[in-house]
């Protein structure tokens, strides 16, 4: 489906990604794993169309993506930023409408029908969003806004769901119902590319994954053999049956056995029972951010 070859890109006169290869398939999960400014988010904003690679091609069903995002949006890959930016003074039902905008731009009844059965599915899928339908965007916690992000990007019934950070801030209970929805994307008929700091929970629920630094991809394979690899794991995702594995504490069933829930699941393909082991919130995190100190983390 999705094909970078060889990417390159600069910001100024610094080189910023140094010839990137990297596919996602139809049907699949994959993550990126990577430190803060090591070029996750820069390839993002390619794909999306926010920015021009330097050198090197970008696929999409083996023909060039379109020139501009909206056209990009219109072939089915949507991003969901990091930070949500979702628009607060905005009602949810008015944000999740706008994830939909091309689809009510072209008119017609069977479409607005469509959209409306779609709002419905977003309200089933989140449900509490369906609680705060008519709230301005802005007065939901952190974790609301996200689920709220994720919805809104769904309203365009992508075929490809880029995600930056979705767990970033959150509480381990709150990036367990995040990583829920992330890991069945792709039975719904929706691919994934997920950028993830918390690392074990990401391969807990991806098929495959790549390791970037310093921009230049440095590993690639399935979640089991990147976390079966004794080197990477020590370099890149922390003790996978250490101590201390959350930083809020551990007493809830998300966070419990985090670590070896990962492992066991990207070995088994990131099966639910692994999703619903350490997937979801509890892993160690691959964080240089302040932002992610217990501080920052958004109990709901």
């Amino acid at each position: 489906m999705l094909e970078l070859r060889d990417v390159s890109f600069s910001y100024g006169g610094a080189k910023v990604l140094f010839d990137v290869s990297l596919s996602v398939g139809a049907g699949e999960a994959v993550c990126l794993l990577g430190m803060n400014g090591a070029g996750k988010t820069t390839l993002l904003s390619l794909v999306s169309g926010l920015a021009r690679p330097a050198s090197g091609s970008i696929l999409l069903d083996g023909a060039p993506l379109p020139p501009r995002p909206a056209g990009i949006v219109a072939a089915g890959v949507v991003q969901v930023p990091e930070g949500r930016r979702v628009f607060t003074q905005l009602s949810v039902r008015e944000n999740l409408e706008m994830g939909a905008y091309l689809r009510l731009k072209k008119g017609g009844r069977a479409g607005r029908a469509a959209v409306t059965d779609d709002l419905a599915r977003m309200l089933d899928l989140f449900p509490v969003l369906g609680e705060r339908i008519g709230q301005p965007a802005g007065n939901l916690s952190g974790g609301e806004q996200q689920m709220l992000a994720m919805g809104r990007a769904l309203m365009a019934r992508p075929r490809l769901l880029l995600l930056d950070e979705p767990s970033l801030g959150l509480a381990p209970r709150v990036t367990a119902a995040i990583f829920r929805v992330v890991r069945d994307l792709p039975s719904m008929g929706c691919s994934v590319l997920l950028v993830e700091q918390n690392a074990l929970g990401a391969l807990a629920i991806c098929n495959r994954g790549y390791i970037i630094t310093s921009g230049q991809i440095r590993f690639s394979g399935t979640s089991a053999d990147i976390l079966s690899d004794e080197l990477l794991r020590e370099a890149f995702l922390g003790p996978v049956n250490g101590e201390d594995g959350v930083e809020n504490g551990g007493e809830d069933e998300a966070t419990s056995g985090a670590t070896s829930g990962a492992t066991s699941g990207a070995t088994s393909g990131a099966t639910s029972g692994a999703a619903s082991g350490a997937a979801f919130g509890g892993a160690k995190d691959m964080r240089d951010d302040p932002r992610r100190g217990s501080a920052t983390q958004e109990d709901n």
